[in-house]
């Protein structure tokens, strides 16, 4: 139910972006923020071979050898005796299916092999399902693969592990791109009774139940990652929890500054709000803001970033905060824009001002109006890349969910869970 919950939330999310791109789009129609991604799993088993279904395939990939090819995951799960691979080799190689990479998860009542195939173009998830079938396989499961999937499985742990290390804010993201389609939601310590939800505090080993793995966060609480279309094996398991153990042992740490002090104190640093009148300190905001933090807000061509400020200034679509120096220069902005029951922040650091603690200020002034408004939730859309958003939202010390798909990352928080520590309402930073 949590999963058909927050793929209703994304495609909801996904109609009203578009709506308000339909507002907003020159005549060549270029959408504001990314694209919404559905991450609803795979559909129903096949009645007659067991195996699931794939996902909408897309387009073949490049001729090899004069003929269309796909690549194309596969899980199956094979019995553990002599000659069951060869079997299912076999079986694959009648339909001129090549075994790229093969990794297998023993069972106690079976190894679950997973491949990485190219096949014919021409060749459906079906016909691929029906041929794992005939070499004995069984809960065959199916989806579209793509160039990264060619990276094998001991290079891609250590590069996660790597990107781990450097940032502590990778974590979430980390275990997204090693367990594939799922989603992960994080607890804080110590919370209050109603945070609870029945579930208390995951033991040090932490539990798998088939499509449930819950481990204990190194920051404290727990780490919740579902996938209820495909149960996590045992090495899977290990897999996580030997990243979550490597983020615990290495301790509190996070990217390099690049030298950036923290705000001294009584710097006149001030959070007020903003509406249209402050248009061209928000144009100038961005003419000094560089390519890449302008992509990292807006994921589209930075050259139309000016085009979109009328509409979040405007306070028909939610509320602009802005972050303002002794001398009166917008150095920041954030917005939250209403979306139904839920709520969308928005952060915009100037990259001079960045790593000094102004985007998590500004967040926690922003996630506090939602929870004013009763809001059931504040979401965040960026790239799986901006590690300092996700640094940010975890620092709410609020409930996450975590969803990831083609780069796009979606972080929500839970504000019916969970109430933010009182602070005194203030101007000031």
């Amino acid at each position: 139910m949590r999963d058909v919950t927050l793929t209703k939330r994304a495609q909801s999310r996904r109609t009203w972006r578009q709506r308000l791109a339909e507002r907003i789009t020159a005549p060549h129609g270029l959408p504001w923020g990314p694209g919404r991604h559905s991450h609803a799993p795979p559909t129903e088993p096949d009645s007659d071979t067991g195996a699931t279904a794939a996902v909408p395939a897309p387009p073949a990939a490049a001729a090899v050898g004069g003929g269309g090819t796909a690549l194309w995951r596969m899980r199956t799960t094979v019995q553990d005796r002599p000659g069951s691979l060869a079997a299912l080799c076999a079986a694959l190689a009648v339909r001129q299916v090549d075994i790229l990479s093969l990794q297998t998860h023993p069972l106690a009542d079976g190894t679950v092999d997973e491949m990485l195939l190219r096949a014919p173009a021409e060749l459906p998830a079906e016909v691929l399902s029906a041929a794992a079938a005939t070499g004995g396989g069984r809960d065959t499961w199916v989806e579209r693969a793509d160039a990264h999937d060619l990276v094998d499985a001991p290079t891609r742990v250590l590069g996660l592990a790597t990107r781990t290390a450097l940032d502590a804010a990778e974590l979430p993201v980390a275990l997204r791109q090693l367990l594939g389609r799922c989603t992960i939601r994080s607890q804080p310590a110590e919370p209050a009774p109603a945070q609870l939800d029945g579930a208390g505090a995951a033991p040090a080993e932490g539990v798998l139940e088939e499509t449930v793995m819950r481990l204990r966060d190194p920051a404290g609480g727990s780490v919740t990652v579902e996938r209820p279309h495909l149960p996590f094996t045992p090495t899977e398991f290990a897999r996580a929890r030997a990243l979550i153990e490597l983020d615990s042992q290495l301790g509190p740490r996070a990217a390099a500054d690049q030298g950036a002090p923290a705000l001294p104190a009584g710097d006149g640093i001030v959070v007020r709000g903003a509406d249209a009148s402050d248009l061209e300190a928000a144009r100038a905001l961005h003419a000094r803001c560089s390519r890449a933090t302008l992509a990292l807000r807006y994921h589209g061509p930075v050259h139309e970033a000016d085009r979109y400020l009328e509409h979040l200034l405007s306070p028909r679509y939610g509320r602009t905060l802005a972050v303002q120096t002794a001398s009166g220069q917008l150095v920041a902005l954030g917005h939250l824009l209403w979306d139904g029951e839920e709520a969308e922040v928005a952060l915009l650091v100037e990259d001079a001002w960045q790593r000094r603690g102004i985007g998590t200020r500004l967040l926690r002034h922003l996630v506090e109006l939602a929870a004013e408004t009763e809001a059931a939730d504040v979401y965040a859309v960026t790239q799986s890349t901006n590690t300092g958003m996700v640094a940010a939202m975890r620092g709410l010390g609020l409930p996450l969910d975590y969803q990831v798909e083609e780069g796009t990352l979606v972080i929500t928080a839970q504000l019916t869970a969970a109430a933010l520590p009182a602070r005194p309402r203030s101007e000031g930073c």
